[in-house]
């Protein structure tokens, strides 16, 4: 997009992904948002309006809503970013993670519609995506993931559940979910990485406001080629070489991962811990950040042709 003065709308912009977005823009020198009145957010023929009166809006609404939103798009060159599950997997639609190949970024960046990831799926998809390309796990390696969250990532109502002074004492302590292991990300965590069955998924919410820690352990012996835990690490390395978001390193010296290590950045660290035998790949971001509207504001300054960080650096306070 050659005028880098532009105009976008989000469309949903009263929960949690959405405010935070509103609140980035509002940062970005390059952004005109269009407003809706807060008394018709839900008239069609309105956000029809601003829709195709936008060069790119952002859908941050339940999955209906989403695919509803997208048929009120007549105008071709209006770029829309659906930060819900609805497109993730649907054909004719780019996937919103520029740093997996050259050909997401280029989807991205030629794109009209763009997907943005699911957090817990960022995590996964990160770790394990390289290790199926590079020709260093099968299609068929039973994975397993382990997923760490702050409870920002269940939108105004977990959040106001958490922070309730009079809340009741499981909020205090870990709780696993998604316990019958139909989660909603599990479609995009095996089409993306292109393996044969989505991994056994646990995810787990903890009394912290934000951040992740995905981990995804590795028996080598079941691996497509015999590799050191030094190899798993220079491989990833590799792959991410030159991203501006994501690094690759060993296990904290510490010995201790925290999973809000780099909360309230758009970063996202892969650590590779274990032995030559056993493996750890743990993804630590933000749920908020390179998790959600993070993400989203960096697909956008891809597609309109801007750098991945334009304006992040400022919002976020990268490291």
């Amino acid at each position: 997009m050659k005028n880098l003065s532009f105009k976008v709308f989000i469309d949903g912009a009263e929960g949690t992904t959405g405010l935070q977005l509103r609140t980035r823009l509002s940062a970005h020198g390059e952004v005109k948002l269009l407003e809706i009145d807060p008394e018709l957010r839900k008239d069609p023929g309105e956000r029809a309006r601003l829709i195709n009166q936008s060069d790119v809006t952002f859908l941050c609404l339940p999955d209906a809503a989403a695919v509803e939103a997208v048929g009120l798009c007549t105008n071709p060159e209006t770029i829309i970013i659906d930060a819900s599950t609805a497109h993730r997997t649907a054909e004719g639609w780019a996937y919103g993670f520029a740093e997996l190949s050259k050909a997401h970024r280029e989807a991205i960046s030629k794109g009209k519609r763009i997907a943005n990831p699911g957090c817990h799926a960022t995590g996964f998809i990160a770790a394990v995506y390289p290790l199926v390309s590079r020709g260093i796990a099968p299609k068929n390696y039973p994975f397993t993931c382990h997923s760490i969250t702050g409870y920002s990532g269940g939108g105004k109502k977990m959040i106001a559940q958490y922070e309730d002074e009079n809340r009741a004492p499981e909020f205090g302590s870990p709780r696993q979910y998604g316990l019958g292991l139909k989660h909603k990300h599990l479609p995009e965590m095996q089409k993306i990485t292109g393996i044969a069955e989505p991994p056994v998924f646990n995810p787990i919410v903890c009394d912290f406001y934000s951040g992740m820690a995905v981990s995804v352990p590795i028996y080598t012996s079941l691996l497509s080629r015999s590799i050191s835990l030094d190899g798993v690490l220079n491989e990833l390395s590799e792959h991410y070489f030159g991203s501006e978001l994501i690094s690759v390193h060993p296990a904290p010296e510490s010995g201790f991962l925290p999973a809000n290590e780099v909360s309230k950045t758009c970063r996202l660290k892969i650590y590779v811990s274990g032995n030559d035998r056993q493996m750890t790949i743990t993804s630590v971001f933000d749920n908020l950040g390179k998790g959600a509207s993070g993400a989203a504001v960096q697909n956008m300054n891809i597609a309109v042709g801007l750098p991945d960080t334009a304006y992040l650096e400022e919002g976020d306070k990268l490291l």
